[in-house]
């Protein structure tokens, strides 16, 4: 059985004002007790803290220090997304917000703690589960998956959340124009496979909610049942979209066993160990469920990877300036080239499975 996800010490440079956070936590939730903080580890993203008040515990989410990447990071955005869809997915419930960035210098939220269990590829193997258990997983996994693509946006009052039409179009044009603006290497393979998805953009499919960042490490299972989700974490990115695009960044993370080192070292899903589906069997699993058929299948798998690509690069690059110190943060470039090269065998070779073997 993995264990359960549990936070460590705060990262030095990731400190909390304890002073200003604990008033702010007695105002807006009446809390009397100073909060002992730990910090999640994983994650490359927003900040992500547990915040143990004795009788209860919390997390507190915030952008990273000296992430200025337009779109991303929005605290309110994220805050109202959970708002929304509680009751209506599994999210955890949202508590508070802080807009202005007065208490911990930038804009932050808290909601309840989920306890449970979060797979991540550093469970020792005798802390995995077995085949069977996994392949329940993933089962759970794609019914999830479904499930957030069936959200009646309307209903939810989340209709205009994003731009549908075109959605395909503005986010292969604006992932090439981050990577343009991030860049510190250049990438040849990167640059065919954005020069390719240029020219064989499909018709948007539909228009759902979209996650844009569904992976195993933003789920919490529950420990007596793995195959029973209960949370969906990390809304950052989630709009209203087309569902295949966000079928796509999924592949981009579903790393398969043959896959290269690279991909696995950035990879946080454990997707690769037994039990687990290959990216096609993946694709064929959400076609059942959804009754959706993915035509374009290559194309998506590529974005799902160029995508991955500009977002280690975007961290790279800050840790290039100095402005991100994680020392995981230091061998990301070689996990751009891995993103690009797998888009363009997946391009080459006109399938999404097995890419790196004969």
């Amino acid at each position: 059985m993995p264990a359960l996800d549990r936070p460590r010490d705060v990262r030095p440079g990731d400190e909390l004002d304890l002073d200003a956070l604990s008033a702010w936590l007695g105002d807006a939730l009446g809390v009397t007790e100073r909060p002992v903080v730990h910090q999640y580890p994983s994650g490359f993203s927003n900040l992500t803290y547990l915040l143990d008040l004795g009788h209860r515990e919390v997390v507190l989410r915030r952008p990273p220090h000296g992430a200025h990447v337009r779109g991303g990071h929005d605290m309110g955005r994220e805050y109202g997304l959970l708002t929304a869809l509680d009751g209506h997915v599994p999210v955890p419930e949202p508590l508070a917000y802080e807009p202005t960035g007065d208490v911990l210098g930038a804009p932050f939220y808290v909601m309840e703690h989920v306890p449970g269990v979060v797979l991540r590829t550093t469970a020792p193997p005798e802390a995995r589960p077995d085949a069977d258990a996994m392949r329940r997983v993933a089962g759970a996994f794609v019914e999830t998956f479904a499930r957030l693509h069936a959200v009646d946006v309307e209903a939810v009052g989340l209709a205009d959340l994003g731009r549908p039409e075109g959605y395909v179009g503005r986010q292969v044009a604006g992932w090439e124009r981050r990577y343009t603006a991030a860049a510190t290497d250049v990438v040849p393979e990167l640059e065919r496979a954005f020069a390719w998805m240029q020219a064989h953009q499909p018709p948007e499919s539909d228009a759902t909610l979209v996650h844009n960042d569904f992976k195993y490490d933003n789920l919490v299972l529950d420990p007596g049942d793995l195959a029973d989700v209960r949370a969906v974490l990390d809304w950052e990115l989630a709009t209203v979209g087309d569902p295949l695009m966000d079928l796509g960044s999924t592949l981009g993370y579903w790393v398969e066993a043959t896959d290269r080192p690279a991909l696995k070292a950035m990879a946080l899903s454990p997707t690769w160990w037994p039990g687990n589906p290959t990216r096609a069997e993946l694709v064929e699993a959400y076609e059942a469920r959804t009754g959706r058929e993915v035509e374009h299948a290559v194309f998506y798998t590529a974005y799902g990877f160029v995508k991955l690509a500009v977002i280690a690069q975007q961290i790279y690059q800050r840790w290039t300036l100095g402005t991100a110190t994680d020392p995981r943060f230091e061998g990301l470039i070689h996990t751009v080239r891995a993103c690009g090269e797998t888009a363009a065998r997946a391009i080459e070779r006109d399938r999404i499975s097995e890419l790196h073997g004969g």
